[in-house]
């Protein structure tokens, strides 16, 4: 049966798989060697070696990510700010600049505003509501736009369509970071985004002990990221290969639960009296919402909210739940709660922070898979200390 046919779920177990297994085993084993035989390899990049990404645990996760996302290559990392920079890195060169929405993950934010110039390299932040003015922003020696299928932290879903029609228009590589959707809401190259990225860290492995990252799309521009990384030496450890690729198994139930719960909570938080403000693509009332259910398969397990009284109540309110755990990643099977402002986007100035819509109040929960019920008690619970 070809994969191509096969549901993602199914893809989750089969895809990639080297068949039969290793000496009969069912389950891939790990590979811990660095150095392989010679096998008279055509192209320096063929010699079997870890730093070259090539070793069998590198290989299965390469086929199998690729089709999750119905796409012609992956490429695993050592973590998704690798699989990011140097993803960017094989696009760009000295010269050339990137458009790109403002409103990121810290450290790729980060990369764009104090990093991208020491490679002689420029960009250009998007009103990411107002296509119509981007062309403004357009240089001749723009090469490649870079947008977030969900925004971190504040949920925005960018015109994505109009993304891709962008790109196409103007000879640009459409880049998105696809971590909070996961291939199992979103999958990029079925819309015409060139490059995905994400963090294995996160969603991919599921289960908080490992740090990875993934580049996934076209063939030409994956082997451009493997040249790239092979040389820069951001390689994926063999042994975290194997639990990113044992907690892939499970992604499509673990995901699918986290929509509906995230839901669930969203919808709770939106209706509660200590609750300021709630940023959800899942909420009939958010900007998103519309685009968000015509190309999701789902709104995600990840949602932002600030709470009446600012920063003082977000501490109370967060010192207060039982169930989460106040931690600065996301993705896992357990609850994680933060605050951007003190973690994720810490590098960014106040005021850039306050430019975008980052309050420092701001609280981002990851929904886990406990149960939906417990979690709402213990926010219940935790919003009465806020208003007392």
């Amino acid at each position: 049966m070809k994969h191509d046919d096969l549901s993602l779920a199914t893809k989750l177990i089969h895809a990639g798989e080297i068949r039969p297994g290793v000496l009969g085993a069912v389950s891939l084993p790990i590979f811990q060697s660095a150095t392989y035989e010679y096998a008279q390899a055509a192209h320096y990049h063929d010699i079997k070696y870890i730093r070259l990404n090539n070793t069998p645990n590198h290989t299965v996760l390469h086929a199998k990510l690729a089709a999750l996302e119905n796409a012609e290559a992956a490429l695993v990392a050592a973590s998704g700010m690798a699989a990011i920079t140097t993803g960017i890195l094989s696009v760009l060169t000295s010269g050339d600049r990137i458009l790109a929405q403002e409103s990121l993950y810290g450290g790729t934010h980060d990369f764009f505003t104090k990093h991208l110039a020491g490679f002689g390299i420029g960009y250009d932040f998007l009103d990411i509501e107002d296509p119509a003015s981007w062309q403004g922003r357009l240089r001749p020696t723009t090469k490649a736009i870079y947008v977030e299928t969900i925004s971190n932290p504040l949920m925005q879903v960018p015109d994505l369509e109009a993304v891709v029609k962008f790109a196409r228009a103007h000879g640009l590589v459409s880049m998105i970071d696809n971590t909070f959707a996961t291939p199992v809401n979103f999958r990029p190259a079925e819309h015409g985004f060139d490059l995905s990225f994400h963090s294995a860290t996160k969603y991919l492995n599921g289960h908080s002990d490992i740090v990875g990252g993934a580049v996934i799309g076209r063939a030409d521009l994956v082997e451009k990221a493997l040249l790239k990384l092979d040389t820069l030496g951001g390689s994926m450890d063999p042994h975290a290969c194997f639990l990113l690729h044992r907690g892939l198994k499970t992604l499509a139930l673990r995901v699918q639960f986290q929509n509906g719960s995230a839901s669930r909570i969203a919808r709770f938080l939106a209706g509660h009296p200590a609750v300021a403000k709630i940023n959800y693509p899942g909420l009939e009332n958010n900007p998103g919402f519309a685009r968000a259910s015509r190309l999701f398969d789902g709104f995600g397990g990840m949602l932002s909210f600030e709470l009446k009284g600012g920063v003082e109540a977000a501490e109370r309110f967060m010192k207060a739940v039982a169930l989460p755990i106040i931690a600065p990643s996301l993705g896992g099977v357990e609850t994680l709660m933060t605050r951007p402002a003190t973690t994720s986007h810490l590098g960014m100035s106040p005021e850039d922070r306050k430019r975008i819509g980052i309050a420092d109040g701001l609280i981002r929960l990851s929904v886990g898979i406990e149960a939906t019920e417990d979690l709402i008690r213990d926010f219940e619970r935790a919003a009465r200390g806020v208003r007392s």
